[in-house]
């Protein structure tokens, strides 16, 4: 297992800088972010465009991880497969497809991504919609030797009462999109304030985990015992504002890491353990940010076997 984190939460820098201060800083790996220079969310990073990429831009990424020492984990790429507007959904599954192209090219094993959620349509509709259009991006995927690996995250910010965005929350929904051809970017931080345990939903399913994510939940039951599990009503002013939970770094929320590092080697996983940042507390910066993510590799670093 090697220690790696996400290169989303550091938007504002090239992926040289990026590689440069994770290999002195102790980690091993990054999880490179590759949402279009222009996008839909407002925290997307750019750190690989892989929509004009090619053998050239491939050896100088290879260089690049090979000149740190770093392994270049997967591609993410997390964006809503079922969007409502059909031309946008498009677009979003011809980037997955650029990913898949791009991985690949680097001999990286994994692109990752979300299902998604249209709205508009109930859960069961929005089932029998990715099974008619999901099926063929696993197809191309598989085509060229990658993996596509859906993360775990509600996306409860893409609806404006914060329900669920993404269909891929529970281990039941785990069961339906492998059935699909799909694998788990597992994150334990989702199915802690959903009231999952993340060590028991965790064991049976590492066989479909090759990638997984580190990121940690604070809660705060006496707000919770006032808004509900679905959180802010009245005061709500954003779909990510539960008023009861919030996301922390490895170490500072209530995730049991020794548990899940434990489970993870217990049940054979020798992947990459990719840090998420969105700490609230340690974002606004770039300072802030690295310093986020020190804390995290003093949390996670002395689990991990060398």
């Amino acid at each position: 297992m090697k220690l790696g984190f996400l290169t989303a939460c550091l938007p504002q820098l090239p992926l040289e800088e990026i590689a440069a201060w994770a290999a002195g800083h102790g980690y091993e790996a990054l999880e490179v972010a590759t949402w279009p220079a222009t996008g839909s969310r407002d925290f997307e990073a750019s750190h690989l465009d892989v929509a004009a990429f090619d053998e050239r831009a491939a050896d100088a990424t290879r260089a690049l991880f090979d000149k740190h020492g770093l392994t270049l984990s997967s591609l993410a790429y997390y964006e809503n497969n079922l969007h409502p507007d059909v031309a946008r959904r498009a677009e979003t599954a011809a980037h997955v497809r650029a990913n898949v192209d791009a991985a690949a090219l680097l001999g990286v094993e994994t692109v990752g991504t979300f299902i998604g959620r249209h709205p508009g349509l109930s859960v069961s509709e929005n089932l029998a919609l990715a099974e008619r259009e999901l099926p063929a991006l696993v197809e191309y995927a598989g085509e060229r030797g990658v993996k596509i690996i859906i993360e775990n995250c509600v996306m409860e910010g893409w609806h404006p009462d914060g329900y669920p965005g993404n269909l891929a929350y529970s281990p039941e929904l785990w069961e339906w999109m492998f059935d699909l051809g799909f694998y788990l970017n597992y994150d334990p931080s989702h199915l802690l304030w959903l009231g999952i345990d993340p060590v028991t939903a965790l064991k049976p399913y590492i066989d479909r985990i090759p990638h997984a994510q580190a990121k940690d939940a604070q809660l705060d039951p006496r707000a919770r015992d006032r808004y509900g599990f679905f959180g802010r009503s009245v005061a709500r002013t954003d779909g990510w504002d539960s008023g009861w939970w919030r996301y922390r770094v490895p170490g500072l929320g209530d995730v049991d890491w020794r548990r899940i590092v434990d489970t993870l080697y217990e049940g054979g996983f020798t992947g990459v353990l990719s840090v998420e940042h969105e700490d609230p507390v340690w974002s606004g910066d770039v300072h802030r940010v690295t310093q986020g993510l020190k804390i995290a590799h003093r949390t996670l670093s002395p689990l991990i076997v060398g």
